[in-house]
Formats: C-alpha cells, structure tokens, sequence
C-alpha cells in the first residue's frame, strides 16, 4: 500500500532516481587517486564508451567515465579511426567502430594484410536495423 501510495504521489520515481545518483556519487570517490589512464586504455574506454551510449546504455557509459578518470567529452571520432588505423565506409559510420573490429575479426581476419586497417566492407555484415536490438531478437548468421 506505501509504495502505491508513494508512486501514485510521483514520490518513488524521485526516490529512486535519488539513490542511483548517490550510488554513482559513492563509486566516484575522488579521495582515492586514480592511475593515469594509458593511451591504449583511453582508446579503448573510448570504442566501449561509443558502443554503450549507441545501445543507449547511459548509466553504464556514465559509470564507465567517472570509474575509469576517460574525459567527460568523448574523443572524435575521425581522430579515434585514425589512431586506431581503421578505414571506414560510409555504411561505417552509422555504428559504432567496436562494430566494425568485431566483425573484422569474425569474418575477415584470416586474410593476410600488410596494413593494420580494417577493411572497407567490414560493417556490410552488420545492418543498422539489427544493430539496435537486443542481441537475443537479432539476425544469426
């Protein structure tokens, strides 16, 4: 009866939303020094950092930020490609990078390469339409 009676009042959404935000205030302990963040992991707190936000996991790529010291504005993403040797195409750029090194991996890594770049047709395997769906509803190949 008291938690109808609070979320009826719009009272449990508030306290709800209250709690989160002290939990994530609890795991940002600024008293407690972080380690400097490597270039290699800042790349890929980065790629992890654009796949949570594009799969609209928010509270995970908030958590991963504060937690991991990454800078509260995401690197760009041409600069990200480019440190990472990845050539994109322009069905590419609608999905995350991480999409791409997957798939690079799954379907084209066994092919010898002299370069470190990813190639142009490695996000053909994953259609925009899948991607935003929970990985149980997608296509299996």
């Amino acid at each position: 009866v008291l938690k109808d009676t609070l979320e009826k009042r719009g009272a449990l959404g508030q306290i709800k939303a209250r709690i989160r935000a002290e939990v994530f205030n609890a795991l940002d302990d600024q008293s407690e020094p972080r380690p400097p963040l490597s270039h290699e992991n800042l790349l890929i707190n980065e790629l992890i950092r654009e796949y949570l936000e594009y799969n609209k996991y928010k509270y995970t790529a908030s958590v991963l930020t504060a937690e991991s010291g990454q800078p509260e504005v995401p690197l760009d993403r041409q600069f990200l490609a480019k440190e990472l040797n990845i050539v994109e195409d322009a069905n590419g750029k609608s999905v995350p990078l991480l999409y791409g090194i997957v798939s690079h991996f799954l379907h084209g890594g066994k092919e010898e390469s002299t370069q470190n770049t990813l190639p142009k047709v490695s996000l053909l395997n994953y259609p925009k339409q899948n991607l935003g769906k929970p990985p149980t509803e997608r296509n299996q190949k």
